[in-house]
């Protein structure tokens, strides 16, 4: 590219902006995939900065929509759109409307990514751990806890616990540490939005913007259905055996039936699992960046 993209941004402050900063990014109209291909063609040939604006504005409800999916992590709404915007930008700088993707589903990767490297900078490294696991922990307990148990508050029951465990592959006493770190006050769906009394709840229930968010969600699933479906392929009979039954499947089959099954000790079972784990994955990963699904440096 030819030109350095600026975009004039609606401002967002930190000293209750956000009220009005919603209301104005709610006049930016969505577009239509036509308008969207050929302003993405006319900012990549071109360098047209007016045409990046456009596409950049036009996905500001997105970043916004998605940061709310954070809101639990007890962080500044503000900061997390401000930098879920700044991964906006960069998936238009990168974006390639003719492999037939629309910008949403792109940006979803790059708004994801920023919002999430955000948080793991404000929450010191001492606090939720430097693995892998502990780090897919603290951004999946969440969502497993509202399937299990979605009423509950305080301490996990031990078989929750048990549970969580199991699928994340992590010890008891890190599920029930992390669970006490991020059981803050989330923020309130029912504070008011702008002058007119409307409340976060009404501002989300956007029919155009859940339709739109719903369609890159569901053309995200499929590109990872596809990599999944390509890339179990390079792993042998045994490992997609295990790691189906550890992973893929809703209800996991035991360490201890596995062990029974190919007879072998339950600790060369989770060694077969998390080797075959970390295969799949780094096929994904580099099947997803060379079709320009991922992020990309």
């Amino acid at each position: 590219m030819r030109t350095t993209m600026k975009s004039n941004l609606p401002a967002l402050s930190n000293e209750g902006g956000l009220s009005a900063y919603l209301e104005q990014i709610k006049k930016f109209p969505m577009l239509a995939a036509e308008e969207e291909y050929m302003l993405a063609k006319n900012w990549k040939a071109t360098g047209n900065v007016k045409a990046a604006e456009k596409l950049v504005t036009s996905h500001l409800r997105l970043v916004a929509k998605i940061a709310m999916g954070y809101r639990g992590y007890g962080l500044p709404v503000n900061e997390m759109i401000s930098e879920g915007n700044v991964g906006l930008m960069q998936a238009v700088k990168k974006f390639e409307p003719e492999k037939g993707f629309r910008l949403a589903t792109y940006a979803m990767w790059w708004i994801r990514a920023s919002i999430q490297e955000y948080i793991l900078r404000s929450w010191s490294l001492v606090k939720i751990g430097t693995t892998t696991a502990q780090k897919k922990l603290f951004f999946n307990l969440k969502k497993i806890k509202n399937q299990i148990a979605p009423q509950s508050e305080g301490d996990l029951r031990p078989e929750h616990v048990d549970e969580i465990a199991n699928k994340l592959d992590v010890k008891k006493d890190e599920v029930i540490s992390m669970n006490r770190r991020l059981s803050g006050k989330e923020f309130s769906l029912n504070a008011q939005v702008g002058e007119d009394g409307d409340e976060w709840q009404d501002w989300l229930v956007d029919k155009e913007l859940d339709h739109d968010l719903k369609f890159a969600h569901q053309e995200e699933m499929g590109q990872r259905q596809s990599l999944l479906k390509d890339s179990i392929k390079i792993l042998n009979e045994r490992e997609r055996e295990i790691l189906y039954s550890r992973r893929l499947n809703d209800e996991p089959t035991t360490l201890e039936d596995l062990s029974k099954k190919y007879e072998i000790s339950r600790e060369r079972v989770r060694q077969i699992e998390n080797k075959a784990f970390e295969k799949l994955q780094k096929h994904m990963l580099l099947s997803a960046k060379s079709k320009n699904l991922l992020p990309v440096n």
